[in-house]
């Protein structure tokens, strides 16, 4: 094996130890909380020592920003998977079922990010983490001009929409992880269809009502 073969393995070995490291946070954080887990947490269930965490990661604020990153690419590569389709119920439909569906991950990186915000943390993966999510809004906004210009949707300013929908999703959230409210919820499933389906048709032209100029 060459030394380029060789580098380029080690590479990739590191590569996948992130993603390791990555995922079992994740999973611990769900968990147990972000505050109550440790480094050594995360080492022990990746099966490594905590001194290799530090070889790919500085700080905790480093992961959990890490971790945002990868779920607004996630989200990125949905909306450029269906780009370009006819079906302009698609991607909102997408937006708030990626949103929804995983209520715990959704509350969670909601707190991460108030949090290394405050300590004003690793400001270039913010930046990173913002670039992202605007192109992502960037999509949003074509389909509510689209939908505007065929005269479908509330001639707003489309960061209406965008809030309406961040709203929605934000409440959806909140609501199927309350333990009041799950009481009320039987069937998960078709509460969450039923939110997607509102959720889509949000901001309709109509819904506004007539007002006086």
């Amino acid at each position: 094996m060459g030394d380029l073969e060789k580098a380029a393995r080690k590479a990739q070995e590191f590569r996948q130890r992130e993603r390791e490291i990555l995922d079992a946070a994740l999973a611990l954080f769900l968990e147990h909380g972000e505050d109550r887990v440790t480094v050594e947490m995360i080492a022990d269930q990746v099966g490594i020592g905590k001194g290799t965490i530090y070889k790919h990661f500085e700080t905790k604020n480093e992961i959990y920003l890490l971790l945002m990153i990868r779920y607004e690419e996630d989200l990125a590569e949905l909306f450029r998977s269906i780009d370009g389709e006819d079906d302009r119920e698609r991607l909102p439909r997408e937006y708030f079922s990626f949103r929804i569906q995983q209520p715990r991950r959704y509350q969670l990186f909601d707190r991460l990010e108030n949090k290394v915000i405050k300590e004003q943390a690793v400001p270039e993966l913010v930046d990173k983490l913002h670039t992202i999510r605007a192109k992502n809004l960037d999509s949003l906004v074509r389909t509510i001009e689209q939908g505007m210009k065929a005269d479908t949707l509330e001639p707003v300013p489309p960061y209406y929409h965008i809030a309406l929908a961040w709203a929605l999703a934000h409440g959806a959230v909140g609501l199927m992880e309350s333990p009041f409210y799950q009481k009320y919820i039987d069937d998960k499933e078709d509460f969450t269809d039923f939110l997607i389906n509102v959720g889509i048709r949000m901001g309709n032209k109509g819904q506004r009502g007539r007002r006086d100029d």
